[in-house]
């Protein structure tokens, strides 16, 4: 078997799972156990439709970073449910699934699965430095847009887009980004910094929209050259353009720093992460099959272990 690594974006899945399977799903206490269940099922049907050996769930240790927000203070206000001073504000998360992160903690661990964050870093940055330094191929799973700045033929690095569901799953490869953006993956940061990205709170340009986006940058390349050109009286970039351009210099100065992902963390390596996938054998299996029935977890317990078991 050829090795092949996949890396989660842990949250976007949990949430997606969340609304995706009814509340109603619950431990016997009340507790709702449905993004518990669908995630081990995506995990457990993802790992084997695309042949996965190492496993990495990267997560959100700072879903927020303040070094971000304090390059442009509008990054996820919308997403902010209480303002911390001095630490991570909170974020917007439905009760019945704030009660299942730790289960979802407890679960991946006693499965075997690798969880790694970083201090002051999104998830995003994790997969970013993986996918950038793994040497193997890699498969990004999310439903996060700016993830696709990852995508890499020639790396062997692309993205299983879940934003139209399990049942819908998209590839996203180099040809993918660019019959959807027209844009190549290199490019798609700096496409979304001019676009802007109402999800993230990001403004973009005022008056640059998708498709003025991808024809300056498939023009001028990068944003950098874009704006040479722009501050060059003979760089061919139309008056109009020139002038929204300056209105946002002070934004176009930072953003790039707040959509690229992080590439450079010091993380674990795989290994020493613990990223092979591996049958779950002796007290551990014994306690995943306990918690299937005290927790009420169907048979998704029983399909991630399925899938591990496949493996040397």
């Amino acid at each position: 078997m050829v090795n092949r690594l996949m890396l989660l974006d842990t949250a976007s899945l949990y949430f997606r799972a969340f609304y995706g399977l009814p509340d109603t799903i619950r431990r016997p206490d009340g507790t709702p156990v449905n993004a518990v269940r669908g995630l081990l099922d995506m995990i457990a049907r993802l790992t084997t439709d695309y042949g996965a050996t190492h496993l990495v769930a990267c997560w959100d240790d700072d879903w927020r970073p303040q070094w971000r927000v304090d390059l442009i203070p509008t990054y996820k206000t919308h997403r902010v449910a209480e303002v911390v001073a001095g630490g991570a504000d909170a974020e917007v998360v439905p009760d019945g699934l704030e009660v299942q992160i730790p289960l979802i903690r407890h679960v991946l661990d006693l499965a075997g699965i690798a969880v790694v964050g970083a201090a002051e870093h999104e998830a995003d940055d994790v997969v970013g430095t993986y996918a950038s330094h793994a040497g193997l191929p890699v498969d990004v799973v999310t439903g996060d847009r700016d993830l696709f700045q990852l995508v890499d033929d020639d790396r062997q690095v692309r993205v299983i887009y879940t934003a139209r569901g399990m049942k819908n799953l998209e590839i996203m490869t180099d040809a993918a980004v660019v019959g959807k953006y027209r844009v190549l993956p290199q490019q798609y940061a700096d496409y979304a910094t001019l676009r802007g990205d109402a999800s993230d709170g990001l403004p973009g340009v005022a008056g640059i929209g998708e498709k003025t986006a991808a024809a300056l940058l498939l023009e001028h390349g990068t944003l950098d050259g874009l704006l040479a050109a722009a501050a060059d009286p003979a760089g061919g970039v139309p008056a109009s353009v020139r002038s929204k351009l300056a209105a946002a210099a002070g934004y176009l100065k930072v953003a790039p720093a707040v959509v690229n992902v992080v590439r450079n963390l010091e993380l674990p390596s795989l290994e020493e992460a613990g990223a092979e996938l591996r049958p779950v054998a002796g007290a551990q299996r014994e306690e995943l099959e306990r918690l299937a029935t005290e927790w009420n977890l169907g048979g998704s317990v029983r399909r991630l272990l399925q899938a591990l078991d496949r493996r040397p």
